[in-house]
């Protein structure tokens, strides 16, 4: 008697935390039906030897409703060990939709998530009207990665009250009705959840915050109970942390508010939480204000991620002296190749290097970079570094050796045939902060944004990040409660039933990494979005396979053709 794959001799870590072991996995159809030794044969063998077996990693923060249509691999995420993800996240989703609100919907997505509305608009078919529609269409849409969702507040809201949904009064009781007989719509037909966006920072494109900002509690309670109805489901916020007020009050009033959620509901409530150079007292104020209410009752799940957010810029898409003059201009009309020959040519750099410097304010009256240049630093295009201190930025590298920071970037860029580039933190800066926020027993890894920003950041790559930098070289975490944190951590505050672990009876979605060889790659800016949009991508070493429902997707880092995703849906 044969299986369909066996993956020998790995040691497996089951994503529960318990202690590593030696052991064959065998697999028949979409599940495991063996952990341990395997004497039969497999139709496909995979050399575990050496190489750590884990479950599929588990991103709960993507924003790949669009991209999923044309990639269906799912790339950043699938090169860096995801099998399954969780989309509609920050209130924004495609559904429900009427037909004459598509492309404000669309507008929308692009302003708040950066996802090019022409690449939205060609790219998708938007058949459907309904959550239930939507999520039949993911259904039948071919994908290597399992896919699920919540259902967004800009879109119940705009589909219930149109443009009065941007205003500031509280929505009428008939009104929070409607929007309430929408999420129950979609929660009925497995929606993973209700997602709203509280931050100023979401902006519509005409620049007033987003359809639910101002949404008041009594509405906020309103959705928490159809979950609460429904008995599944998280209630998911980007929250209103940075206009808080005196002492944080205002801070304290959003966790309380879902705090209350939960209670009510008994679902629980996740949240992104990141350290600010700006509010430096935030994230520690935050944990204490969860930890109150979590002693009260309530089921509350921060999300932060494991490294800076970062801006990333360099000569393959946009430069921070882009209006620094006129010699700057002229590199954005060329190709990557036509900007390199324009560096290397001495008159060419020789002006960019003095527009650069000339002063603050070029002819224009605008700031000649447009980034605070002390907080800069070079991403190599081969193991990056996002661990640097004062003495390692582009400016601190530059006074070093007695050049200029543009001079700096200029000499980089030639060397490395323009794949260095520069990240430019803005959000979880300090990496002290970030440990206090990994030790706190209520966070949960999220916040890789997959699929969003896609020409600003580049965070989809936090799983190799997080397994190399934290548990490999620095041992914060155990191997097995790294893996833990990313598996069965994060499938089980979705409710993704028999997902993010290793045993028997359970689906195949499994790695097989070669944990000394973990290592990224150096951002890439490419054009491959419907309508020749660009954006960028990472990609990571030391994934021997990764498996999805049984089937090999990724093997040594390129796509095997298997395209066996599957929907998942809060009712399976």
């Amino acid at each position: 008697m044969s299986h369909d794959t066996v993956i020998r001799g790995g040691l497996v870590v089951d994503g529960t935390g318990s202690d590593a072991k030696i052991a064959d996995v065998a697999i028949d159809g979409e599940r495991i039906t063996a952990v341990g030794e395997v004497t039969a044969s497999g139709r496909t063998e995979i050399d575990g030897a050496g190489k750590v077996v884990t479950p599929g990693f588990v991103d709960i923060h993507t924003h790949l409703d669009a991209q999923l249509a044309w990639d269906p691999i799912g790339s950043s995420s699938c090169w860096h060990g995801v099998t399954s993800v969780v989309m509609g996240n920050c209130g924004v989703t495609f559904a429900p939709v009427k037909t004459e609100d598509i492309e404000y919907i669309a507008e929308v997505m692009e302003s708040v998530e950066d996802i090019p509305k022409q690449s939205m608009m060609q790219g998708l078919p938007w058949d459907w009207r309904s959550y239930g529609e939507y999520l039949a269409f993911l259904d039948g849409m071919p994908k290597g990665l399992n896919v699920g969702g919540m259902v967004g507040h800009v879109a119940v809201r705009w589909h219930t009250m149109g443009p009065d949904s941007l205003d500031e009064r509280p929505a009428s009781q008939s009104e929070i009705a409607a929007m309430c007989e929408l999420v129950d719509e979609a929660m009925g037909s497995g929606a993973l959840g209700f997602s709203t966006s509280r931050t100023l920072l979401h902006r519509t494109p005409d620049g007033r915050p987003i359809p639910g900002t101002f949404a008041d509690d009594n509405e906020l309670y309103a959705f928490g109970d159809v979950l609460g109805r429904h008995g599944r489901g998280v209630f998911e916020s980007a929250p209103r942390f940075e206009a808080a007020g005196p002492d944080f009050a205002g801070g304290r009033h959003e966790i309380e508010v879902l705090g209350e959620i939960t209670r009510r509901s008994g679902r629980p409530s996740t949240f992104g939480l990141v350290y600010s150079a700006r509010k430096p007292e935030m994230s520690d104020l935050v944990l204490g204000y969860v930890s109150e209410q979590n002693a009260t009752g309530a089921n509350l799940r921060p999300q932060t991620t494991c490294r800076a957010i970062g801006v990333v810029l360099g000569i393959q898409h946009r430069t921070p002296w882009d209006r620094a003059g006129d010699t700057w201009r002229s590199l954005r009309d060329l190709d990557v190749a036509g900007r390199l020959e324009a560096i290397r040519d001495p008159a060419t750099r020789a002006a960019l290097v003095a527009e650069a410097n000339s002063s603050d304010k070029n002819s224009t009256g605008m700031a000649n970079s447009l980034v605070d240049l002390s907080r800069l630093y070079l991403l190599d295009a081969v193991n990056p570094n996002y661990r640097i201190g004062p003495d390692g930025t582009l400016e601190a590298q530059a006074a070093a050796v007695g050049v200029s920071p543009v001079e700096l970037f200029l000499d980089a860029t030639d060397r490395s045939d323009g794949t260095v580039m520069l990240s430019l933190p803005v959000l979880n800066q300090d990496f002290d902060a970030i440990e206090r926020m990994l030790s706190h027993d209520a966070i949960v890894m999220g916040l890789a944004d997959a699929g969003a920003h896609v020409g600003q950041i580049m965070d989809s790559s936090q799983p190799t990040f997080f397994l190399s930098h934290w548990v490999r070289d620095n041992g914060f975490f155990s191997l097995p409660e790294g893996i833990r944190r990313i598996t069965s951590d994060t499938a089980d505050l979705f409710g993704l039933v028999d997902r993010g672990r290793l045993e028997a009876g359970r689906f195949a979605d499994i790695n097989v990494i070669d944990v000394d060889g973990l290592s990224l790659s150096g951002p890439e800016y490419v054009y491959d979005f419907p309508g020749g949009a660009g954006r960028y991508i990472q990609r990571g070493d030391g994934y021997d396979a990764t498996l999805v429902n049984g089937q090999v997707f990724m093997r040594d880092g390129e796509h095997t053709g298997a395209l066996a995703g599957r929907i998942l849906r809060s009712t399976d």
